[in-house]
């Protein structure tokens, strides 16, 4: 089979379909109806470059279990991606297998434009306890969508993980394999004065190990040196907000450099 694409709809009926032994690309001209779905399989444990919209980024993930479901966001779900997303007649989707090159590179093994809130089987994932009024525009996922555009909130493009004022706010990274890294990339969220901002935050492994992570006010990537590790997953807990009336520190972007 190598790789196969389907669009299908709320009945589970295939509307349409196409295979390739290494690169797969399916175009059809229909507008996505409530219910729709992509489906991709492969035919073993792979690494996918994946590419579900023209106005959505492509994403390198990993698929322990070969297959990766992809509902075509409608309502409430939507606004956490660019108005044209999913939008038109026409749409071409594509899955090609990652090249051992790529593999190889040293880089940001949380990024994950595809992550879904509910995933199974799909690498990297992120998941966290608390999320503002439980919005899209708001999900843990958003932090590894691998945009920091961070000068406003409650719209895309400036989307965030909200911790609806949390104080026990916990996020894991879970990349489904070991990993080795060495460094992470955070980025607040920085709509001053409506946001206030973490004085630090405390980072565990899945090795055992835990440092404390000292953070700024500021719209620049933080970047942290946190020594060679081979982990499983990650999380970041124990935020500390700073001390002012602003109720509302957010996280843009969390990214996790290395190779794996």
């Amino acid at each position: 089979m190598g790789i196969r694409i389907e669009l299908r709809d709320a009945a589970g009926a295939v509307l349409f379909s196409q295979e390739g032994a290494r690169n797969v690309a399916l175009v059809f001209d229909r507008a996505y109806q409530p219910g729709d779905c992509i489906c991709i399989a492969c035919d073993a444990e792979r690494f996918l470059n994946i590419r579900v919209d023209a106005a959505v980024p492509g994403a390198q993930v990993y698929l322990p279990e070969g297959r990766f479901v992809y509902p075509i966001p409608f309502g409430e779900a939507r606004s956490a991606y660019a108005p044209t997303a999913f939008c038109g007649e026409r749409h071409m989707l594509s899955a090609d297998i990652a090249l051992p090159f790529e593999l190889e590179a040293y880089r940001d093994l949380a990024r994950n434009p595809l992550d879904l809130h509910d995933c199974a089987g799909v690498y990297p994932h992120v998941h966290a306890n608390a999320e503002t009024r439980g919005e899209s525009v708001f999900a843990a996922r958003n932090v590894i969508d691998g945009c920091r555009a961070n000068h406003g909130h409650g719209e895309w493009p400036y989307l965030s993980w909200g911790v609806d004022i949390a104080v026990d706010a916990k996020i894991t990274l879970d990349f489904g394999r070991t990993v080795e890294v060495d460094r992470m990339g955070v980025c607040i969220r920085a709509d001053f004065p409506h946001d206030s901002w973490w004085t630090q935050a405390t980072l565990v492994l899945s090795d055992g190990t835990s440092q404390l992570l000292p953070l700024e006010k500021t719209d620049a990537l933080q970047l942290i040196d946190i020594g060679r590790h081979s982990i499983r997953w990650a999380r970041i807990e124990n935020w500390v907000k700073y001390d002012e009336p602003a109720q509302f520190p957010a996280l843009i972007a969390w990214e996790v450099y290395g190779r794996g």
